[in-house]
């Protein structure tokens, strides 16, 4: 299999290396991640400009990381459950409430709601079924929440599978194995 090594900026177009800065600049860091997308500054320009759309969505910050999380676990990638960990205690949860999110487990019952169905959707392709979805419904959320749901389930799969295809280095503490918890 061929390695995919993470790009410094000398290995990168002028684009890329913009953005690079930027990252620098506002992270501190350029992750790993978003470095080997680098190798395509348009794909690394579009996915920064749909993620910040997405994070301007119907949900707070807390519930966007608790679904990017979520979507984490269902596609098993290793460093966007370490990076969503580090970003979810960021933003309030408990080392056990990642835990309970990964597991669609929280007692916030309108986080673990969106963690159900942002799972489902993940998992089936984008199908709902009919009990989630009413229950989706019932809780308050709209056209818009869901539509935006699923972007945040989209924009967080593109990333999980660019890690589970390139395996790059992950530069962020490993997030806790599941085995390691009680049910």
């Amino acid at each position: 299999m061929t390695k995919i090594n993470v790009p410094t900026k000398e290995q990168v177009d002028e684009k890329a290396k913009a953005v690079f800065n930027d990252l620098e600049n506002s992270l501190g860091m350029v992750p790993n991640l978003y470095a080997t997308m680098g190798y395509s500054s348009d794909v690394l320009a579009g996915y920064l400009n749909y993620s910040g759309v997405v994070g301007n969505s119907s949900f707070n910050k807390r519930e966007i990381e608790a679904i990017k999380l979520a979507v984490s676990e269902v596609n098993n990638c290793q460093y966007c459950k370490a990076a969503h960990t580090v970003i979810a205690k960021m933003n309030g949860f408990t080392e056990e409430e990642t835990i309970a999110i990964r597991k669609a487990n929280l007692t916030d019952k309108r986080i673990n709601l969106l963690v159900e169905t942002a799972q489902q959707i993940a998992t089936n392709k984008g199908k709902l079924n009919e009990h989630l979805n009413e229950r989706f419904f019932n809780e308050g959320f709209d056209n818009k929440a869901l539509i935006d749901l699923v972007a945040i389930v989209n924009v967080t799969s593109f990333t999980n599978y660019l890690h589970n295809a390139t395996q790059v280095p992950v530069d962020f503490p490993p997030a806790p194995e599941l085995h390691d918890y009680a049910a």
